[in-house]
């Protein structure tokens, strides 16, 4: 581990930063129906703002992370996050559903900056085992938004109307990047960045994606993240509608979600240490395929509310185990370019996400077969990823 220190303050900002996209996601979802009210248009279309933000965010990443190699990491965060904000506070503006569309994804494009940054910031700071412990750690802080988001965006909906959650984006995007410039080191010294040029960036992208072990990571975590994005673009339109749980209490759902993410966020980085990161992310991964292929069952046979809602929660809650552990072994093998490696990592999750959630909008929502078997098709995408490319030994922990 490199000499830093690595006080509350430092993980409770880096958290701060981390949670500024599940709460751009996740706080406006009860107020699909406002904003299709207000601007005229159904429901449906307004989900579709969820894919854009996604993918807005998917390719920002492939910016970021190489002007984070040549300006630095810090100056990058605050740009990114400033910009987010300000955007936040412009789609209070909107009148048409075209422009809600712009503002999403270049909310998601400069929100990118952050999250991309962020990872490479840490991995210049800690070795592969101490990275994952450290993300384990900001990660935890980050699962407090999508823990109270939903409900937090409900109930300011209802209180006050939709736009004051943009308002309140835009106040805490700013107070991130004022706490950044204020607390946080620059963590990649001039002399160890890497001039700016297209050549250069393409080939530093070459280097990272013409490696078989790599890409192997990125599509095991691509599709991992993906199938909680089924949730996500479609849960709360099947836990309504087809099993009756009321608006109000969506939010609960995601409390036991992210409860099961935080115990298994806090074991992986109790124990990554002394497993290792590929230990850890086979037994995550393990614990998905299982998740997943009971999701399946559910779907086939109709098993209704709380089988599903246990299914998606150990799902779900594997989310962090697999990316932490994915993105400490991708970055270890790219330490010079780790803001290029991750994002790369972070482009392939958030579009393979985005586009899966774009295909799902498209079924009815009638039935829970759409969403569930989504989920099971990721994560057998998945863990078959991580066989063929990463290794051939057996999958599952002995």
């Amino acid at each position: 581990m490199k000499n830093h220190n690595t006080d509350i303050l430092f993980i409770l900002i880096l958290g701060l930063l981390s949670m500024l996209t599940p709460l751009a996601i996740d706080m406006y979802l009860p107020s699909f129906g406002a904003i299709a009210s207000d601007l005229h248009v159904s429901k449906e279309r307004i989900q579709t703002t969820l894919a854009l933000f996604t993918m807005g965010f998917a390719v920002g990443q492939l910016l970021w992370g190489p002007l984070s190699d040549s300006y630095g990491r810090k100056p990058t965060i605050i740009v990114g996050v400033i910009v987010a904000a300000v955007i936040a506070l412009w789609l209070t503006q909107v009148g048409e559903l075209y422009h809600f569309y712009i503002l999403r994804f270049l909310q998601g494009f400069f929100g990118s900056a952050p999250a991309v940054v962020g990872g490479a910031l840490l991995r210049d700071l800690f070795n592969k085992e101490a990275f994952s412990k450290m993300m384990s750690m900001v990660m935890l802080v980050t699962m407090v938004a999508p823990l109270v988001a939903p409900i937090l965006g409900g109930y300011i909906a209802d209180w006050f109307h939709w736009q004051a959650i943009f308002y309140l984006l835009t106040v805490l995007g700013l107070l991130a990047a004022l706490l950044v410039w204020l607390r946080i080191p620059e963590s990649l010294p001039k002399e160890r960045r890497i001039p700016l040029d297209i050549i250069g960036v393409l080939r530093n992208y070459r280097q990272v994606a013409t490696n078989k072990k790599v890409i192997g990571y990125i599509f095991t975590n691509a599709f991992s993240y993906s199938g909680m994005f089924c949730f996500l673009t479609s849960g709360s339109l099947v836990y309504t509608g087809v099993y009756g749980v009321a608006p109000q209490h969506f939010g609960y759902f995601f409390i036991l979600n992210i409860g099961v993410m935080m115990v298994a966020t806090f074991l992986s980085g109790r124990f990554v240490g002394r497993l290792g990161t590929e230990r850890v992310l086979r037994i995550g991964l393990g614990i998905q395929l299982t998740a997943g292929l009971w999701l399946g069952l559910c779907a086939i046979f109709h098993w209704g509310l709380w089988p599903v809602a246990i299914g998606v929660a150990f799902y779900v809650g594997m989310i962090s185990v697999v990316s932490s552990n994915a993105n400490a072994a991708v970055l270890e093998l790219f330490p010079r370019t780790a803001g290029t490696a991750n994002s790369l990592i972070g482009m392939f999750r958030f579009a393979t996400g985005a586009v899966i959630g774009a295909i799902l909008a498209l079924f009815s929502a009638a039935t829970d077969q759409p969403m569930l078997f989504a989920i099971t098709l990721c994560i057998l995408i998945s863990v078959g990823t991580y066989k063929l490319l990463v290794t051939s030994d057996k999958f599952l922990p002995a």
